[in-house]
């Protein structure tokens, strides 16, 4: 019975390039499956958080199981993970091909074979993952079903004999996509009666329930009443309830090998659930953990503190929670001389950081100022020891310094060719080199290598810009390079301000210090006294913008009268401000630090 049970189990995995249908297809596959009332029934299903539906992006992978059944008379259970197409969460996919046996491709019948189309077949073909291609949006009329096809087989290298031609929104195709599941892709292996051996794929908090682990049963079973153990931390939990998703939440019995659920046990520490842990039974334990997931490593720096200081203890909260629910972000505490306490963060991207930022300021109501976004350099010291950098204002005495080297991408883009002089040239202006350019019909392939602290700052907006939406973008880390790599200090009105300062490569350092002290100049609202604001490297200034002050009119009542009592005002009135000058403080708003992160320009004087 053990084995007939799991034959009739499918676990697959949607991927694709970001916005080629994944969600709307997993939408199509619940309502052919009745997973929901037609009543309850709405687009993009399986996106809960409200960012995601704003954005119109997936964020979070989100399992749900199906019941179907075949042409053969069998009823089948399908558990369908839907996953992101953003470069910044391909951690999130990762982790839920693990869990998979299969995946569906989608490929956007009208644009095609894209970058992270690439990417996520390759983290595909890592899980042995069986593919099966497929053909979305036939209906729209630019669509190109057979050239597409094409792509697939000469960019890919994958069999296009069976491909599946659907349109998602029309519901075209949708029952050959479940037939085909059931048909090309295995059922899962694994052995009822061994020890249980299930790997927990991801975590989040629920405020009724607390703890709650999503897991994929490898081997044995599972049931209330239990006692579960953590592998990594030994730490023992008993389990209080099981269940699946529909998408809603139903409680089950049990789960066993070859299931993906949910288990509530009595956790209360966060750091208990490590996401890609085994999880066993307490009394019969297995012998041996899974593998795991190899850990993301941050590439994008930011720092965020709490706009009221007394918000301090609430960030750190909701930055552990959300650390549960997304592992693929680190922080620590840090202190700034202008800012307070706050967090020094590591992210997989920008839009990743983008996010965090929007999800801590929504779920939990903490405002935050953010740092500009840095990378981590290596550097070398006179006296032979290696330290990596994080921060401008951990930066080393330049004296002390031998060396500096800064992490380097291997970058692919894939574009219409009409857009392949300005997308060269942009890579060209980020201090790029160019390794190859291909051609696959009238897309071009483009891979460059690049300095990765040039791309997280706006590199994918401006690709975007110059190919009027068409390019797309995937990277993946290559090497550290020697670098001539400088700290470039702001300063306003004679002191420095740690939070704004950055490190950047000589020959940008000018430009950037005279964009920074212009878009200042705008930002900070004006005082009684005039307000230098000075860009350095070192002792020597590279660029200056200076705040006027605000003028009050001290001789307004002077009706006639002789002269010399009107500048006797204005003198009294100058020497006030020479005082003001030597011992006033600036305010800088923290809207001039997140406009200035974001590249914003907002005149406040």
């Amino acid at each position: 019975m053990k084995r007939k049970t799991q034959q009739y189990i499918r676990n697959f995995s949607i991927i694709a390039h970001i916005d080629h249908g994944k969600s709307t297809i997993a939408d199509r596959l619940i309502e052919a499956c009745k997973g929901v009332e037609m009543r309850d029934m709405k687009a993009q299903i399986l996106d809960s958080m409200d960012i995601e539906k704003e954005r119109g992006i997936t964020i979070k992978a989100q399992t749900v199981r199906l019941l179907y059944t075949a042409s053969d008379g069998n009823e089948y259970i399908l558990n369908l993970i839907d996953t992101p197409g953003h470069v910044d969460f391909s951690y999130e996919v990762s982790r839920s091909l693990a869990a998979c046996e299969g995946a569906i491709l989608v490929v956007d019948a009208s644009q095609g074979v894209e970058a992270q189309t690439l990417a996520n077949v390759y983290k595909a073909i890592d899980a042995e993952n069986e593919i099966i291609p497929v053909l979305n949006k036939i209906d729209l009329p630019a669509a190109d079903p057979d050239k597409v096809a094409m792509q697939i087989r000469d960019i890919i290298g994958l069999d296009i004999a069976n491909i599946i031609k659907v349109s998602a929104k029309t519901g075209v195709g949708i029952a050959d996509i479940l037939e085909g599941i059931v048909k090309l892709l295995p059922p899962p292996g694994g052995d009822i009666d061994k020890p249980l051996k299930a790997l927990l794929l991801d975590s989040w908090y629920d405020k009724y329930l607390g703890i709650v682990v999503l897991v994929r049963v490898i081997d044995g079973e599972v049931k209330k009443g239990d006692e579960i153990v953590m592998m990594s931390s030994n730490a023992k939990y008993t389990v209080e309830n099981i269940g699946i998703f529909t998408p809603k939440k139903v409680n089950v019995d049990s789960l066993s090998a070859g299931e993906c659920g949910f288990i509530v046990a009595t956790i209360k520490q966060v750091k208990d659930c490590k996401v890609g842990d085994t999880i066993t039974n307490g009394r019969f334990p297995c012998d041996k953990a899974l593998p795991g997931f190899k850990p993301s490593l941050p590439v994008v720096f930011c720092s965020i503190y709490p706009v009221d200081s007394t918000e301090f203890s609430l960030l750190k909260e909701s930055l552990e929670k959300l650390n549960l629910n997304d592992a693929s972000f680190t922080y620590e505490t840090e202190n700034s001389a202008a800012l307070g306490f706050g967090f020094r963060c590591g992210f997989l991207g920008m839009l990743h950081f983008e996010i965090i930022q929007e999800r801590i300021e929504r779920e939990f109501n903490v405002g935050l100022v953010t740092t500009p976004p840095s990378v981590i350099y290596k550097v070398t010291l006179f006296s032979g020891d290696n330290i990596d950098v994080h921060n401008a204002a951990d930066m080393p005495d330049p004296s002390r310094i031998r060396s500096m080297q800064e992490p380097w991408i291997k970058a692919v883009m894939m574009t219409p060719d009409q857009y392949i002089g300005v997308i060269l040239e942009l890579c060209n202006s980020k201090r790029g080199e160019h390794v190859s350019l291909t051609y696959s019909g009238d897309r071009v392939v483009i891979t460059y290598m690049l300095p990765l602290n040039e791309v997280v700052y706006d590199f994918y907006d401006k690709l975007k810009s110059c190919s009027r939406g068409y390019a797309s973008f995937d990277w993946e880390k290559a090497d550290y390079r020697d670098g001539d790599l400088v700290k470039l200090n702001i300063m306003i009105n004679g002191e420095s301000v740690d939070a704004m300062s950055t490190i950047i490569h000589r020959t940008r350092a000018e430009s950037r210090g005279r964009e920074i002290c212009e878009r200042l100049s705008k930002l900070i609202p004006k005082h009684m006294f005039p307000i230098p604001i000075q860009a350095a490297i070192g002792g020597k200034i590279i660029a200056r913008e200076t705040i006027s002050a605000l003028r009050k009119n001290v001789t307004a009542k002077c009706y006639g009268g002789d002269i010399t009592r009107k500048r006797k005002l204005l003198e009294k009135q100058k020497e006030g401000k020479k005082r003001m000058k030597s011992i006033g403080r600036v305010d800088v708003p923290q809207s001039a630090f997140v406009s200035l992160l974001k590249g914003e320009i907002k005149n406040d004087n």
